[in-house]
Order: structure tokens, then C-alpha cells, then sequence
């Protein structure tokens, strides 16, 4: 990105000027000089062409781990109002409905793993079942299907996979109202009733990892965090059911847009007004998918501690936070003084609310929401503690972001050559996939360790431990 279009408003928070007569909204772009100019400029054109959207609240955003996506670049955050004509796309959620990751701590001590980890690679990959398609032990009917899209995660422990006491710690206690099954297409339905419990493909993983460093002791402490504890970090999200319903409704919400006189700067923005019939569908299909997706990742951790005690007998598993990343979600804000009902599209963008906020649990009201901000396979992941309840919508980075599209890294590296490479420093990788594995390389993204000190130094949260892989399940 040409840094000369923008102008710095402080060291990591930057806009792009409003030519005369444009009437699009603010444009903010948070980031270092060298996080930015490493980003295509089509991320700019993406995020200006998001702030000429209709009932957009305040500025369209983009967090340091920005990328071009589908419609809203890839770490976008926009807020609308219902109120005043404000829409909802599907391009602002993205494809893979409430991707997230679910963090684990354990008691274990990594010194003491370590002779182990070849073994349990290995039983990892057998009982996970990861890859595009791949089909799990869990086949649903129809009823059953619309129970886990109406229940969540709630469902999954009702069923037996985990305890109550995880759901204390996932985002609307596991599971979010206003879902609508009859919303969800029986194409989608039919592509999930075999993938519950499944990992999926693509940047999707499940993570062994140790915790390396400790940046806050106060904040470490509530999360039960410590230097040298193996925790696991499951991010996947709603599968083949997720994938559909966006598919499905960027056809409607741009024959909606075309009805109602919607001028949409690209069509990748197809959109509808929230109170519209249009609107409500989507909503309705959208939270059904995020339900799915926190069922998908409770049963996972359901599977993840069946076979951690098969390893490690005296092993236990905590649910540390699980937050998604792809969402809608209608939350209460400040703006310019006042409390308005919002809502807030977060694509490859996570919640973080700061100390304090009602929402929070308990154990973590005093130091703010857990946020992990995941790496690529081999480079490291941090958890953060959310900081600023009114900047960006108390939103932060997801990820480390990718520097580079797949088939350009499929050009750089050879899978099984860097599985090899990482595996010489300590990292074991399963995966039924070569060509996976190159698309995914550490080098096709950008640099987490920067991603994560920048999020902090913008303040949109702040960081409490880093974690170095040790085991990566990827599809």
C-alpha cells in the first residue's frame, strides 16, 4: 500500500482523505508504516468502498493483520445502525460464519509432555478429523441438525461433549439468540450433517503449544496462564453449513440491494437494510451458523481431551476463551456521547472488551477479554487482554494476516520439504495435505510478533503470553 494516499493521525492509526464532494464516511486504518506498506492497495479500495455504505455508524476500520478478502477486506470492522437504514452483508461476515478459536489451558507442564508429543501427533491426527470435506463420527438427521443450530454449544454439552462449566467462557455462553434453521438452505444443512466435530481445511488447525513468555503477571494470573504450560488452540467454524449460507444469501442480499436502489461501489458488497425481510433472513441464517460453529468447536474439545488422557492420564483441560471472528453481532456502543444499539461486522476481526464490561465473565471482569491472536502454523500465537471498550468497537486483530495468496506461496515452498523444516525445530505437523501445508507456510504471512506489539501499541489490547507450537493438526 502507497502510504502517500493516507494521512497519519498518530503513529498507528492512519486515514485515507476525503476527495471534495465525496460522501462516503471515515476511513481508518490501524498499523505500523511497515505493516501497512506490506498490505495490497486493495485493501484500501475495499474499506472506502465499505464507508459509502448506507447507515454506516462512525468510521469503517481495519485492524494491523489486514488482507484483501470478499467484499470487506480480511480484519474489517464496520458498524451499522438498524435505526437509520443500516445494512448487513454477507460480504462483512465472511464465508466461514463465526470462524474462532476455542484456547485450552492444561495442567501440564511442557518439560514434562515433551517425550510424548510424537505419540500424540499422531492420536491427535487419527481422532480429529481434518481436511476439505472430511466427515466425522457425528451424523445428524434433520431434527437434530436444527437442535445444534438453534442450541450451539449449549446442545454439544447437553449431548455429552464437555461441561457446563465451558460455557462460562464461550461468547454468549455458547450460544446466540435469533437463529432461524428454517433460514439455512437443505443444500447447507446437507453439507454439515457429517461434519460436526471436523476441523476443516485450509488455514484451519488445531494447536498443541507451550506458553514461552508471560507480558502481564496480573492478567496471566486470571487467565491461568504460566510459563512452560502446554495449552491448545482449536480454530475452525461453521464448515460446509457456513460456506453455504454465504453463497446462498449473496444472491439474495444483491437482488435486494437492486430492489431497494442500493448503490453498492462493488458488487462483492451485496447488502440489505437490517429490518428488511432480506436483512432478517440472513440474520436468522447467519446466527444458526454461528451456533453450528460453536457446537463444531465444543465437540472438538470434546475429542481433544479424550485424547490427552489417553497420553497423559493425569491430564486436565480448561476452556480459556473461545471467540469467533466472523460474525454480526448487535452489541451497545458509545458514540459521541450516546449509547446506540449497533451492529457490528467483524471479518477476520475479534471482540475484545475491555475491564469491566458486563459481558465478561467473572473470573475475567477486571482485566478484560481474552483475544488470541492466532499465528501460522510454526511462527507463534499470542494471547491478549482487550483494552478500549469505545476504539474500533472494542475490536482487535485475528491473526498474523496473510502477506501473500496461496498460489503464490505454492511457488515458494514444497510441503512435505517445510513439514521437515519444522519438524528440525521442534514443531510436528500432521496433515493430509502437501499442497495444504505450502499454502499455509509461515513466510506467506505477515510477521505475528509485529501484528500482535502494533495491536498493542495502538491500543486495542494488550499482550499477556506468547505461545510457541509444538504439535499442529492441519486439514
Amino acid at each position: 500500500m502507497n502510504l502517500q494516499q493516507l494521512q497519519q493521525l498518530h503513529t498507528y492509526l492512519w486515514t485515507l482523505p476525503q476527495a471534495s464532494g465525496d460522501k462516503r464516511a471515515q476511513v481508518l486504518l490501524y498499523g505500523s508504516a511497515p505493516l501497512l506498506e506490506s498490505m495490497d492497495d486493495k485493501v484500501l479500495e475495499q474499506i472506502a468502498h465499505v464507508a459509502a455504505l448506507p447507515g454506516l455508524v462512525g468510521a469503517a476500520i481495519t485492524m494491523p493483520d489486514a488482507h484483501w478478502g470478499y467484499g470487506f477486506p480480511i480484519g474489517g470492522v464496520a458498524a451499522f445502525d438498524a435505526e437509520q437504514g443500516g445494512i448487513i452483508s454477507a460480504g462483512g461476515v465472511g464465508f466461514d460464519i463465526s470462524c474462532g478459536i476455542r484456547c485450552l489451558r492444561s495442567n501440564l507442564d511442557a518439560r514434562d509432555a515433551a517425550p510424548y508429543f510424537n505419540q500424540l501427533a499422531d492420536r491427535l491426527f487419527a481422532t480429529i478429523p481434518a481436511g476439505v470435506g472430511e466427515e466425522g463420527q457425528i451424523n445428524l438427521n434433520p431434527k437434530q441438525l436444527d437442535q445444534v443450530l438453534l442450541g450451539g454449544a449449549q446442545w454439544a454439552v447437553k449431548q455429552g461433549y464437555g461441561d457446563l462449566a465451558d460455557l462460562d467462557y464461550v461468547e454468549e455462553n455458547g450460544c446466540v439468540s435469533g437463529a432461524v434453521p428454517g433460514n439455512v438452505s437443505e443444500l447447507a444443512k446437507k453439507r454439515q450433517r457429517g461434519e460436526m466435530g471436523t476441523l476443516g481445511s485450509g488455514n484451519h488447525y488445531l494447536e498443541v503449544q507451550v506458553v514461552e513468555r508471560i507480558y502481564d503477571n496480573v492478567t496471566a494470573q486470571a487467565f491461568g496462564l504460566r510459563e512452560g504450560q502446554l495449552v491448545i488452540s482449536i480454530h475452525c467454524g461453521s464448515r460446509g453449513l457456513g460456506h453455504q449460507i454465504g453463497t446462498d444469501y449473496l444472491i439474495m442480499l444483491a437482488k435486494a440491494a437492486s430492489r431497494l436502489g442500493i448503490h453498492l461501489p462493488d458488487r462483492e458488497l451485496a447488502c440489505a437494510p437490517i429490518k428488511s425481510p432480506e436483512g432478517q433472513q440472513y440474520l436468522g441464517a447467519m446466527n444458526a451458523a454461528i451456533n453450528c460453529a460453536l457446537a463444531n468447536r465444543q465437540i472438538l474439545t470434546h475429542l481433544t481431551r479424550g485424547t490427552f488422557a489417553e497420553i497423559y492420564p493425569q491430564a486436565s483441560l480448561e476452556t480459556l476463551f473461545d471467540i469467533s471472528h466472523n460474525t454480526c453481532k448487535e452489541e451497545q456502543h458509545e458514540v459521541d456521547g450516546k449509547t446506540r444499539w449497533l451492529h457490528v461486522h467483524r471479518k477476520g476481526a475479534t471482540r475484545a472488551f475491555a475491564p469491566g464490561h458486563p459481558r465478561l465473565p467473572t473470573r475475567y471482569r477486571d482485566v478484560g477479554q481474552p483475544v488470541i491472536i492466532g499465528g501460522s502454523m510454526g511462527t507463534g500465537s499470542y494471547i491478549l487482554a482487550g483494552t478500549s471498550t469505545n476504539q474500533a468497537f472494542a475490536s482487535c486483530s485475528h491473526g498474523a494476516g496473510r502477506a501473500m495468496s496461496r498460489n503464490q506461496a505454492l511457488k515458494h515452498w514444497d510441503g512435505r520439504t517445510l513439514i521437515n523444516d519444522l519438524e528440525r525445530q521442534g514443531i510436528l505437523i500432521r496433515t493430509r495435505s502437501m499442497r495444504g501445508a505450502a499454502e499455509e507456510a509461515p513466510g506467506a504471512y505477515k510477521d505475528v510478533d509485529q501484528v500482535a506489539e502494533v495491536t498493542e501499541q495502538a491500543g486495542l489490547a494488550r499482550r499477556v503470553a506468547f505461545l510457541r507450537p509444538k504439535v499442529c493438526i492441519k486439514g
